[in-house]
């Protein structure tokens, strides 16, 4: 078999035919709010804006969903995938407990929505786990207690329970709460289509040259026309050139991603039990899934962007480095090979969280960056945030996502 090297499988296996083909945007217009980025979160945000009565139009230098979003290992877990103990030292008790909150109701949301909407994107409800392999228990059950003492979801697992149900040679593991995994591009063109359903306007291949503030309003100025708004909200992931004061909260880092080739029956009974996700503690970390159609997908060796002359040589390279390190962890899966090995880009910030809402140097903007690379919950909360603020409607406890937190 010949592995697919830089392509994503949600994007290369949804039908040609089917990819909406949205226009450039050209000549002058008006909207109420303009979406800067066509991905997952910008999706969900303007559906959110939408369906709260207003008319956003999104803008997308390429292609709707072909960012991050098409590349990430679809899941939508209710963890934000840092440490609540990192947290809590960082923020406080209180905040941190925000954080978590928001993240878990927001995965439980999205699913809601997700069905609600009848958008196809193969969500399954799966436990999310965080296991420690080989070593690191006493840490990893520091990080449960914290969790378990402030009333958070945090179901401890003792090695035995976790070597039968993950196949995996643990130590310890705990489960952080109910999650979901899902084709990501399958959810962002659903998302899109049911926000165009209710007025929301898109543009693809649409690059955003400038903005201009002015006393009442905000001028998009785009490659082939411009957009008059009262609000702009900005969801590229990172601090883009028009930004360049804001990109020192950001690294801009590359995880890798493998899907295998399908498993066989016999193979996969090594494998643990079926509807979980896996996490572990390693550094750099690793996560794993299987998908619908009894492939196993990690996600790991995350590292700084590589220049762009060493990108392909480093593609092949953590393909093969994870491929070994997947045999390390189940040495049944011997043979199996990689059938895609690509790359998703995220922005980290210093905490691991994203930043959403106003920033005080950037009148009528709101943004939404950074990530951790672990889940998409991250977009939907970002979105209910992103539309109060849009409408006025600033809800307190959003301050522990913002700039001055």
């Amino acid at each position: 078999m010949r592995t697919r090297y830089g392509v994503s499988p949600w994007l290369d296996t949804f039908p040609s035919k089917r990819r909406p083909d949205y226009p450039r945007l050209r000549g002058e217009h008006t909207a109420d709010v303009v979406i800067v980025g066509g991905g997952l979160t910008g999706c969900a945000t303007a559906y959110a804006c939408a369906a709260a009565g207003m008319r956003p139009f999104v803008v997308e230098a390429d292609r709707v969903g072909w960012g991050s979003a098409g590349r990430s290992a679809g899941m939508l877990l209710a963890d934000p995938g840092v440490a609540f103990k990192d947290i809590v030292k960082a923020h406080g008790l209180r905040a941190a407990r925000r954080v978590f909150e928001g993240y878990r109701k927001a995965s439980l949301d999205a699913a809601a929505t997700l069905r609600r909407l009848n958008i196809r994107c193969d969500l399954t409800p799966v436990d999310d786990v965080l296991v420690a392999v080989r070593e690191g228990e006493k840490d990893l059950r520091r990080e449960r207690d914290a969790r378990d003492d402030a009333g958070l979801d945090a179901k401890w697992m003792t090695g035995e329970s976790a070597r039968k149900s993950m196949g995996l040679a643990a130590v310890g593991a705990f489960k952080t709460g109910p999650g979901f995994t899902l084709d990501p591009y399958r959810a962002c063109l659903g998302l899109a289509s049911a926000a165009k359903s209710r007025g929301a306007t898109f543009f693809d291949r649409s690059a955003v040259k400038k903005v201009r503030v002015g006393r009442k309003q905000v001028d998009i100025v785009l490659d082939g026309g411009v957009v008059h708004a009262d609000t702009v909200i900005v969801t590229t992931g990172v601090a883009t050139a028009e930004f360049k004061p804001l990109r020192r909260h950001f690294t801009t880092r590359e995880t890798y991603l493998v899907l295998t080739e399908p498993l066989p029956a016999a193979m996969r009974k090594g494998l643990g039990a079926d509807g979980l996700t896996i996490r572990d503690t390693a550094s750099p970390r690793h996560r794993l899934r299987k998908t619908k159609d009894g492939r196993l997908l990690i996600a790991g060796g995350d590292r700084d962007e590589a220049p762009l002359r060493q990108r392909e040589a480093i593609r092949i390279q953590r393909t093969g480095q994870l491929m070994y390190e997947l045999l390390m962890m189940y040495p049944a899966i011997s043979g199996l090979q990689p059938e895609y090995g690509w790359e998703m880009a995220y922005g980290e910030t210093a905490d691991g969280l994203m930043y959403i809402g106003p920033h005080r140097n950037y009148p009528r903007h709101l943004f939404a960056l950074g990530s951790s690379g672990d889940t998409l919950a991250g977009a939907f909360l970002a979105a209910r945030v992103l539309a109060r603020a849009a409408a006025d409607d600033v809800d307190k406890a959003d301050e522990v996502f913002g700039w001055t937190r």
